[in-house]
């Protein structure tokens, strides 16, 4: 039995939008040479999804995959089953010039739920929200801090930041989806 809590609870906001910080996600950093065969077989078996593309963001049945830089993906799981994804990960790359960490405890996630989904993101982040599509990830920030976010659908978007900037960043959401704020109201 665990003994994590997530950073807010599952602290959420209804606003014109729904904030929601996601509880305890599992989050693996996997660094290596994203071109790998072993590494994408690897990633295949932990998440079952493909290798995504460069800012982009591949789902599967066991975990989404999400292209962080040249040679690091982040992968999103249930929590639960993070530790054993590591190691897995790690005997099945023990040839790669490869390393899977778990930062699971290092993370927060949010959803931003409703139909000014991208209005709301948009108002925290200087990246071109409008252009994203489901499927892209844009890895950028949020007013002062580093974070990484998608479109789940046209009416979701995923979040994620370190832990240490979680309440920080649920405030900014918060602030940003207050009734009264809509930009195209």
């Amino acid at each position: 039995m665990s003994n994590a809590v997530s950073t807010l609870n599952g602290a959420s906001f209804d606003g014109y939008v729904r904030v929601e910080e996601q509880g305890l996600v599992g989050m693996i950093t996997l660094r290596g040479d994203l071109a790998s065969k072993p590494l994408a077989k690897a990633v295949k078996a932990a998440t079952g999804a493909a290798m995504p593309g460069q800012g982009e963001i591949a789902s599967g049945d066991k975990g989404r995959v999400g292209w962080m830089s040249p040679d690091e993906l982040l992968l999103i799981v249930d929590h639960a089953d993070a530790n054993d994804m590591v190691a897995a990960l790690t005997k099945a790359l023990a040839g790669e010039h490869a390393l899977a960490v778990n930062v699971s405890d290092a993370r927060t996630v949010f959803r931003i739920i409703g139909a000014a989904t991208r209005e709301v993101v948009a108002k925290v982040s200087p990246a071109d929200v409008n252009a994203l599509s489901p499927g892209q990830l844009r890895r950028t920030r949020i007013a002062q801090i580093p974070a990484a976010f998608h479109l789940i659908d046209e009416e979701t978007a995923e979040l994620v930041c370190f832990r240490s900037v979680g309440k920080y960043a649920f405030d900014l959401l918060k602030d940003a989806a207050l009734p009264g704020g809509e930009v195209y109201a």
